[in-house]
């Protein structure tokens, strides 16, 4: 396939599914479409970011080697909408390595924050911070907090997968709680009847 090519052929989900599905879990094919994806023309790259997520969604391991350079590619000025929807996305699937956790909850509460980011972007940041909260259990207050403060203003969308988040973020404190007690997860102790 001539990955670029195929890229600026269509604009479409069958054009993305092709494209995923060239790509597969082949290492090379991935960092050709990535390489498209930080270096190439506006419209190559808004549109290399939607096969981009998709690839990282069935082959996780694909973007490792790249995380660095994703992550300064979200910071970049003016960044399309899709690119950063979509990347935001792929952090959803993976296991964040530890040397980039601090920067993606710096970036996923940026998003979520903002009055002004698209609706997608903040729903998969709310996901990515969820994820992140297994391993820093203190963030779990300042999510909620940041999910309470912008809920009112935010789409049914938001409110949907706050709702989800929130559920998860309440079932990671109490695993917690659980596991400070000793006690097996779904092993509690319930209190004698009269």
């Amino acid at each position: 396939m001539k990955l670029r090519e195929q890229i600026l052929k269509d604009h479409s989900k069958t054009n993305c599914n092709s494209i995923v599905h060239w790509i597969g879990g082949n290492q090379s094919r991935f960092d050709q479409l990535f390489d498209l994806f930080l270096h190439d023309e506006y419209r190559v790259v808004q549109r290399s970011a939607w096969p981009l997520s998709y690839a990282v969604e069935h082959h996780p391991n694909l973007i490792q080697k790249h995380l660095r350079k994703l992550l300064k590619k979200l910071k970049e000025p003016n960044i399309h909408n899709a690119v950063k929807r979509n990347t935001v996305r792929l952090l959803q699937d993976i296991n964040v390595p530890k040397r980039h956790q601090g920067q993606v909850m710096d970036l996923c509460f940026g998003y979520v924050a903002s009055p002004t980011e698209e609706v997608a972007v903040k729903a998969f940041s709310l996901t990515v911070l969820a994820n992140l909260a297994k391993y820093y259990p203190d963030i779990i207050p300042e999510i909620k907090l940041l999910i309470a403060d912008r809920v009112d203003h935010e789409t049914v969308a938001f409110q949907t997968r706050a709702k989800k988040v929130l559920k998860q973020l309440d079932r990671i404190a109490a695993s917690l709680v659980l596991s400070r007690l000793n006690l097996p997860p779904g092993k509690r102790k319930r209190a004698p009847r009269d």
